[in-house]
C-alpha cells in the first residue's frame, strides 16, 4: 500500500487541509486502474494539455465535462458486431472514467480526437485582480490623498 502521511505537515500549516485531501483522495482513487493511459503536459506558464490514449473510441463515444476544479472525461464503447468469430480479444473494450482535479481559474479550451488520442487543452486565466501587483516603499503612494487647506 502506497499511503503517504501528511500528519507533520498538517501541524504546521494553516489552511491547506484541502491540498491534503486532494492529495490523499488522488491516492487512493489511482491505486488500481491505469486505464487509459495519458499523460499530463506543460506547455507554457498558464497552458497544459492532457493527452489520453482512446484507441477504438469515436468522438460520440466519449463524453467530456467540465465543472469548477473538476474535469470528468468518460468513454461509453458502443458494442460493435464482429463479421467473424473473435480468437483472441486483446484491445481492450470496454469503458472508462478518469478524474482530473483542476487548479482555481483553470478551464477547458478545446478538445479533439486524433488518431487514437484524445487532446484536451487547458489554460489558467487567473482574474487581474488577484494577480500579484507590485508595491512601492517610500515611492509615490497609488492612491494620492486629499490635500486639506489650513483654515485661519
Amino acid at each position: 500500500m502506497n499511503r503517504m502521511d501528511f500528519t507533520p505537515y498538517r501541524r504546521s500549516t494553516v489552511g491547506f487541509d484541502r491540498l491534503f485531501e486532494l492529495m490523499e483522495s488522488q491516492t487512493r482513487q489511482n491505486s488500481g486502474d491505469n486505464y487509459p493511459p495519458y499523460n499530463v503536459e506543460r506547455r507554457d506558464e498558464d497552458i497544459y494539455r492532457i493527452t489520453l490514449a482512446v484507441a477504438g473510441f469515436k468522438p460520440n463515444d466519449i463524453d467530456i465535462t467540465a465543472q469548477q476544479n473538476l474535469l470528468v472525461i468518460q468513454g461509453k464503447k458502443q458494442d460493435e458486431v464482429s463479421d467473424g468469430e473473435l480468437l483472441h480479444v486483446g484491445i481492450a473494450n470496454r469503458g472508462f472514467e478518469r478524474r482530473f482535479e483542476l487548479a482555481d481559474y483553470v478551464r477547458v479550451e478545446n478538445a479533439g480526437l486524433s488518431d487514437g488520442l484524445l487532446v484536451v487543452d487547458l489554460i489558467r486565466e487567473v482574474p487581474d485582480a488577484m494577480k500579484p501587483k507590485k508595491i512601492p516603499v517610500n515611492g509615490e503612494s497609488v492612491i494620492e490623498a486629499p490635500k486639506i487647506d489650513k483654515i485661519d
